[in-house]
């Protein structure tokens, strides 16, 4: 019996079963296709999220231009460099950002 043993202890070797890693390569490849679109439809809303808070921003910028200058700026322009600096004039999403009536909107 104890030789059984000893040859059961010396046999057994250390490692992964061929089978077993590609297992593990299964899940793993499931859990990558199952993540990756919510990921990309996730950057896109926090894309458009920080576009929103930037066009709020310079309506910010356009209501202390109108009180400073006392009427509202004709163009986006006219704010840099004062107001706003030149990347402040467009979205990270490539969005612009115009100003009409006094109002700071968004152009795709």
């Amino acid at each position: 019996m104890k030789k059984i043993f000893e040859k059961k202890l010396k046999n057994n070797d250390d490692g992964f079963t061929l089978i077993e890693m590609l297992l593990v390569l299964l899940v793993i490849s499931v859990l990558i296709i199952l993540i990756i679109p919510n990921i990309a439809a996730q950057s896109a809303n926090v894309q458009d999220t920080g576009c929103e808070a930037q066009v709020r921003m310079v309506q910010s910028q356009v209501e202390a231009y109108t009180l400073n200058e006392g009427s509202p700026p004709a163009t986006i322009d006219v704010l840099v460099p004062d107001y706003l600096t030149s990347d402040q004039i467009s979205c990270a999403n490539g969005d612009t950002i115009v100003i009409t009536d006094g109002q700071a909107i968004r152009t795709e």
